[in-house]
């Protein structure tokens, strides 16, 4: 067979939806078997250059889809995700899978059991392809990791795909997985989501459980997917949501039914423009696309309003004492920290030792700044369906770069990354990030939407209604 044709047809394939995969299998035009071969082929050929997996489980997946085959055979259906090849960042428990958590510490870890999260998509029949490459311990934005080695971006090599959730972006941007799950604690779904051109979710606090994800800061943590499109980021959200009673943060709240969400009435969309925070030091490029996000938005009939959330900017210091307090108390209680200091990374050394430095009474302001700022943004949502954002102020730096160019300035990449993120981690509210357009270098700019606690549904509609107008979920990066 002509091999321009086969790769032709392999592309088409790799890049295809969940559902678009579902539809496959369940017709039985392609076997669990033959689209899993066909993405451990890609991830053999594509990953060592790209570095986006730590660990492959080639014989697991096998497995899982030979299981997903005998039972769409028979006539069984567990839904979208039965048959569909997924990854997982790998700080997310596995057992009888290594899990690193992207660190020296834990290189050697094989878990006991599985995280609910692990267990939630078993069930519904997803093919676990292996393990993603994240920033040590989830604490940074870059997947520059020391022991393991950095994530390339798929769109430019020499790029970072941004982090803690670095492999999994750059695994679905490169075709190497349909969906993956991830953590976000600063950002960490949502800044690879914007640098890899891909979509990320950040559910709302409690929304999703965190049992057996190894922590970060356990009052900001977040579990989420990330994915190819909204409808690809409901279906995981469907598969992974609910209750959990080993996860203490779990919340007693309903799960909507989110692509029945997806399929309703548009209705009245009002989006909140921050007049604050979210659209200072702002690369031009990203500036410009984000309003022509917006302006495409009020040609779909949305409303546009000013809002003000005027406590916002003095959150930054309150959230960064509330992570570092929390990541030290983690790994002192584990006991890798000060114990076994010399094996971290550098930077993660550094902050680790910095939390050892915030006071009580530093953390307990911090969760009072913590309320006074969502009271901001609850008063903003008497107004407003969600509030529009940039993810980043800037495309993918360079790897190894320290400081971004915002115009004139200069800023700590780390901070930039983190910046439009924050928010949403320190008040818990939900926020997702999609593609919004290229930069002329040809890297992804990312448009952040954030909404209200435990709506998600409808967070997601406005998204999916920007994306169906709009072609940039439909771009996928050279694989040259």
């Amino acid at each position: 067979m002509n091999e321009e044709p086969r790769h032709s047809q392999e592309m088409e394939l790799a890049f295809a939806s969940i559902e678009q995969a579902a539809t496959l299998l369940h017709r039985r035009k392609i076997s669990p078997v033959e689209l899993t071969e066909m993405m451990l082929r890609r991830i053999e050929r594509l990953n060592p250059q790209l570095n986006a997996y730590i660990t492959v489980t080639a014989e697991r997946a096998i497995e899982d889809a030979r299981r997903a085959e005998r039972e769409i055979l028979r006539g069984r259906n567990r839904g979208p995700l039965h048959g569909v090849p997924i990854a997982l960042k790998d700080n997310i428990w596995t057992r009888g899978i290594r899990t690193t958590a992207g660190s020296k510490i834990l290189r050697d870890f094989v878990p006991s059991e599985d995280a609910t999260v692990t267990q939630r998509l078993a069930r519904a029949g997803a093919v676990l392809l292996g393990k993603t490459n994240m920033h040590e311990f989830a604490y940074g934005v870059t997947t520059e990791n020391p022991h393991f080695g950095p994530t390339r971006n798929p769109w430019a090599r020499d790029h970072v795909p941004g982090g803690s959730s670095g492999g999994s972006g750059a695994a679905l941007a490169a075709g190497l997985c349909f969906a993956s799950v991830g953590t976000d604690t600063g950002g960490s779904i949502r800044i690879p989501a914007a640098l890899c051109g891909v979509a990320g979710l950040k559910p709302t606090f409690g929304r999703v459980s965190c049992f057996g994800v190894v922590p970060l800061a356990r009052s900001l943590d977040h579990t989420g997917p990330l994915a190819r499109s909204v409808r690809d980021a409901a279906i995981m959200l469907q598969a992974i949501a609910g209750r959990d009673t080993r996860d203490r943060a779990s919340a007693k709240q309903p799960v909507p039914d989110y692509l029945r969400g997806l399929r309703g009435k548009r209705g009245r969309m009002r989006l909140g423009w921050p007049r604050e925070y979210f659209l200072e030091r702002v690369g031009e490029e990203v500036r410009a696309a984000v309003e022509a996000a917006a302006r495409k938005f009020e040609r779909l009939g949305a409303v546009r309003e000013e809002i003000s959330l005027p406590h916002l900017a003095a959150s930054d210091e309150p959230s960064t004492q509330i992570a570092l307090a929390e990541a030290r108390v983690y790994h002192e209680s584990a006991g890798y920290f000060p114990a076994r200091a010399a094996e971290y990374g550098e930077d993660v050394r550094k902050r680790l030792e910095a939390g050892d430095s915030v006071r009580a009474v530093d953390y307990m302001r911090a969760l009072e700044a913590r309320r006074i700022v969502l009271a901001d943004f609850e008063a903003a949502f008497e107004q407003v369906d969600a509030i529009i954002a940039p993810t980043v102020p800037v495309a993918a730096p360079r790897i190894g770069e320290k400081m971004a160019t915002i115009g004139s300035e200069q800023e700590p990449v780390r901070s930039a990354l983190i910046r439009f993120n924050r928010p949403a981690n320190f008040t818990g509210l939900p926020a997702i990030s999609l593609p919004c357009g290229f930069t002329r270098e040809g890297l992804p700019i990312g448009l952040q939407l954030i909404g209200r606690a435990w709506d998600e549904a409808r967070l997601m509609q406005i998204a999916f209604f920007y994306e169906q107008a709009t072609e940039w979920h439909g771009r996928h990066p050279p694989e040259n």
